[in-house]
């Protein structure tokens, strides 16, 4: 009654991969070789630094991104608290990879946002390859990511970049598709290029919405913490997959925590920076 197609997708993506193992190996390699430098710099710079330290730059850029004094302190006790929950060194694992994939993500979503902005056919591709990165579940995509990269960090940055890419590129979109038709007009009317208009009037008013996706974004790839866990990322998503693997509701309650936590302040900090953006613009204005 039903053909069969599922296994000649099946067999395609299996070739497909193997592929790409067999031809462009080394390639891959040399990627996540990359990423890996970059993230073990990172996280051996976190883990070294004295807590207090760390404490005191949570303080500070909480208070540069809000100029509100109550909110830098309310950062650094929840940043405290995070320590006393005995998990400090998993959570600077897990901001390292979180820095990483965050970065990789802006990186690609703020061009191609712009590019989906400028481009009726670029959106009309996009949207639909965004769609399948969003109802894909992450676990699928973990697979490639691990026969690709192997066990580690690396496949589990790829896989937070993968699912947490999205919304920034839909809100960069958004918010330049959104600027004042007329202040374009007006800019070009002075003699202003399309890059000079980009760079000059456009990205500087979507700010806020590009900082919203970058928000929306850091709390997918926190979401990802545990499932990265999986194949072989160490950090508080390890001690979450430890309290499920031994029953213990105590530990995985512990992880909970301290993932939440982290939410609270990269959420609150970058919103606040966000307003700040917000506020500016409606002065401007």
């Amino acid at each position: 009654m039903f053909p069969d197609i599922g296994t000649p997708i099946a067999d395609t993506v299996n070739q497909f991969v193997e592929w790409l193992i067999v031809e462009h190996g080394a390639f891959f390699e040399s990627i996540a070789n990359g990423v890996l430098v970059v993230l073990v710099a990172i996280e051996q710079t976190l883990r070294s630094a004295p807590p207090p330290v760390i404490l005191a730059a949570v303080g500070v850029i909480a208070f540069a991104a809000s100029r509100n004094v109550l909110l830098g302190l309310a950062m650094v006790v929840l940043a405290w608290l995070v320590g006393c929950l005995g998990l400090w060194e998993q959570a600077m694992q897990t901001v390292a990879l979180l820095i990483v994939a965050v970065g990789i993500s802006i990186v690609l979503g703020i061009p191609l946002g712009v590019l989906a902005a400028r481009s009726r056919i670029a959106r009309a591709v996009i949207n639909p390859i965004l769609d399948l990165m969003q109802t894909i579940p992450s676990f699928v995509y973990l697979i490639p990511a691990a026969m690709l990269f192997g066990l580690g960090k690396v496949p589990a940055i790829l896989a937070t970049v993968i699912y947490a890419t999205p919304p920034l590129i839909r809100l960069t979109d958004l918010g330049i598709r959104q600027v004042d038709h007329d202040v374009v007009e007006a800019s070009r009317a002075f003699g202003a290029t399309r890059g000079q208009i980009l760079r000059g009037v456009q990205i500087p008013l979507a700010l806020p919405s590009i900082m919203q996706g970058i928000n929306q974004t850091t709390m997918m790839a926190l979401a990802m913490v545990v499932i990265a866990s999986m194949i072989g990322a160490r950090g508080i998503g390890e001690t979450v997959l430890i309290g499920l693997q031994r029953n213990d509701p105590g530990t995985g309650l512990l992880g909970g925590l301290a993932i939440v936590i982290l939410a609270v302040i990269f959420d609150r900090t970058s919103q606040a920076y966000g307003a700040r953006l917000q506020a500016y613009r409606r002065v401007r204005s």
